[in-house]
C-alpha cells in the first residue's frame, strides 16, 4: 500500500468512526506525522447515567485514570473506574492503554514478573462480565527501545460466538509516521451491543497533541461521548504529555 492509499484508507476509517453512533470505548496507537512522538488516543462513551458519570484525570507519572464526575451518583464502579494509561520504565519504555483494570494486570506482569509480551501478560484475563454485552477487553502497548526503535502490540479479548470461551487476538504492528491503529469495543449501537470484530483499523495521526485531540473528539457522537485523552511520547527521551477533554465537570 503506497502513501496515497494509506492516507485514503485512514481518512475513510475516521469518517466511519464519525458515522458510528456508538463505538464505545476505543484507542488509536501509532506515530505522529513528524515521526518524533509515539501517540496514544483513548476515549470513553456512555449511554446510561452510570457510564456517563465520569471524567479523565492524569498525574505526573503518566497515569490516566477515570473518576466519577459526581461521586454521589455512582451506581456500580466495578467496570467504569480504572487506570486507562500507565507506564513501565525499565530496559525499554512501555506505555500501556486499555479499557479496563487489565492496565494494572499488564503493569504487574511486565513490571514485576518480566512478562515479555502483551498477550502473555493477559493470559489469565478475558472479556468483561457485563451480560448481555460481554464487552471485549481491548489493550495496546507502545514500546520504545534504547536505540530509538519502537513497536506496537494490541490485544483483543472477545467472547466466543460459540459459547462462553474467550477468543484471543494478538497483533504486533509497525508504526508509520502520521498513522495509528484503532480498536473500539463495539461496531455500533444495539441491544446487546455488537462487539468489535476484524483487524485494527488504520487511522490518521496528523498535527500536534491539541489538533489530534480535537479531531477525534469531533469524530465521536456528541450525545454519547464522555471523555478523551491524547498522550504524546517523545521518542528521543521517553517523556510524555497528556491532553484531556471532559464533557462533564467534576463536582
Amino acid at each position: 500500500m503506497n502513501a496515497a492509499e494509506r492516507k485514503a484508507l485512514a481518512g475513510n476509517n475516521i469518517l466511519a468512526l464519525a458515522m458510528n453512533p456508538y463505538p464505545g470505548r476505543g484507542f488509536v496507537v501509532g506515530l505522529d506525522e513528524t515521526g518524533e512522538y509515539l501517540a496514544q488516543v483513548y476515549w470513553i462513551m456512555g449511554r446510561k447515567p452510570n457510564s456517563r458519570n465520569r471524567v479523565f484525570k492524569s498525574d505526573e507519572t503518566g497515569r490516566l485514570y477515570t473518576e466519577p464526575a459526581d461521586s454521589s451518583k455512582v451506581e456500580d464502579p466495578s467496570l467504569i473506574i480504572y487506570n486507562a494509561m500507565r507506564e513501565i520504565r525499565a530496559t525499554s519504555k512501555r506505555y500501556i492503554v486499555s479499557n479496563g483494570d487489565q492496565t494494572d494486570t499488564v503493569v504487574d506482569e511486565m513490571g514485576f514478573f518480566g512478562c515479555p509480551s502483551l498477550d502473555l501478560a493477559l493470559r489469565e484475563r478475558q472479556y468483561e462480565p457485563d451480560p448481555p454485552n460481554f464487552t471485549p477487553r481491548i489493550t495496546a502497548m507502545s514500546e520504545l527501545f534504547r536505540d530509538g526503535s519502537n513497536r506496537l502490540e494490541i490485544s483483543v479479548l472477545r467472547k466466543s460466538l460459540f459459547g462462553d470461551g474467550c477468543d484471543r487476538y494478538a497483533y504486533v504492528l509497525g508504526a508509520v509516521p502520521g498513522f495509528g491503529y484503532c480498536v473500539t469495543t463495539y461496531t455500533g449501537d444495539g441491544d446487546p451491543l455488537p462487539s468489535f470484530s476484524g483487524d485494527p483499523m488504520l487511522m490518521p495521526l496528523v498535527g500536534g497533541i491539541g489538533v489530534i485531540a480535537a479531531d477525534y473528539w469531533e469524530a465521536l457522537d456528541k450525545d454519547n461521548r464522555v471523555s478523551l485523552a491524547v498522550k504524546m511520547i517523545e521518542i528521543s527521551g521517553g517523556r510524555s504529555e497528556i491532553r484531556i477533554i471532559n464533557k462533564y465537570a467534576q463536582v
